[in-house]
C-alpha cells in the first residue's frame, strides 16, 4: 500500500513539472474507452500527459472537481476528488489538529487507487505550505513542503501580505 501511495505522490509531484496539455485527439483510444467506462456521464474533459506513460483527465461531476489518471494502456491508476474540509474523516481531522494545529486547510482531496483510499490535504501557516497525505485512519503517509505557490506568488508580484 505504501509503495502505491508513494508512486501516486511521486507521479503527482513529477506530473506538475511534466504536465503537457493534450487535445482529445492526442489521447490514446484505450484511455478514452477506459475513461468512458469509469465515468459514463462526464462530457467535458481536459486531458494532459503527466509523464511519458501517464495521462490525466480533469473534469467536473456536478459541481465537484475530479481528476483520473490512466496508464498508456488505459489501466486506471488513481482518482482524486475535491472534498470539503468537513468531509475529511474524523481521524484525519484529529491528526491535523494534533500535528498541524496552527495550519489552515487550503484544499482537501479524496484519493482512490486499487490499493484503497487516502486523503491529500494542503496545509498553510504564514509562508509555509505542506502537502500532506493521510491514511483514512489519520496516519501521515507523506509530507512535503510546497514551494511552488510561494514562487508563483513572487513571480506575480504578490508579497503575501494581503
Amino acid at each position: 500500500m505504501n509503495q502505491i501511495v508513494l508512486v501516486c505522490v511521486i507521479a503527482l509531484v513529477s506530473g506538475t513539472a511534466y504536465s503537457q496539455k493534450l487535445k482529445e485527439t492526442e489521447v490514446p483510444e484505450a484511455i478514452k474507452v477506459s475513461f468512458v467506462k469509469s465515468f459514463p456521464n462526464i462530457k467535458s474533459v481536459k486531458w494532459s500527459k503527466e509523464s511519458e506513460t501517464e495521462f490525466e483527465a480533469e473534469f467536473k461531476s456536478g459541481s465537484v472537481e475530479q481528476s483520473a489518471n490512466f496508464d498508456a494502456s488505459g489501466k486506471w491508476l488513481v482518482t482524486e476528488t475535491e472534498i470539503k474540509k468537513t468531509d475529511l474523516p474524523p481521524l484525519v481531522q484529529a491528526a491535523i489538529k494534533n500535528e498541524f494545529d496552527e495550519f489552515k486547510i487550503e484544499e482537501a482531496e479524496k484519493v482512490e487507487t486499487v490499493e484503497g483510499v487516502s486523503y491529500e490535504v494542503e496545509l498553510e501557516k504564514g509562508e509555509v505550505t505542506y502537502g500532506v497525505q493521510f491514511s483514512k485512519d489519520g496516519k501521515v503517509l507523506k509530507k512535503e513542503e510546497k514551494k511552488e505557490k510561494k514562487e508563483n506568488d513572487e513571480k506575480e508580484g504578490k508579497d503575501g501580505k494581503d
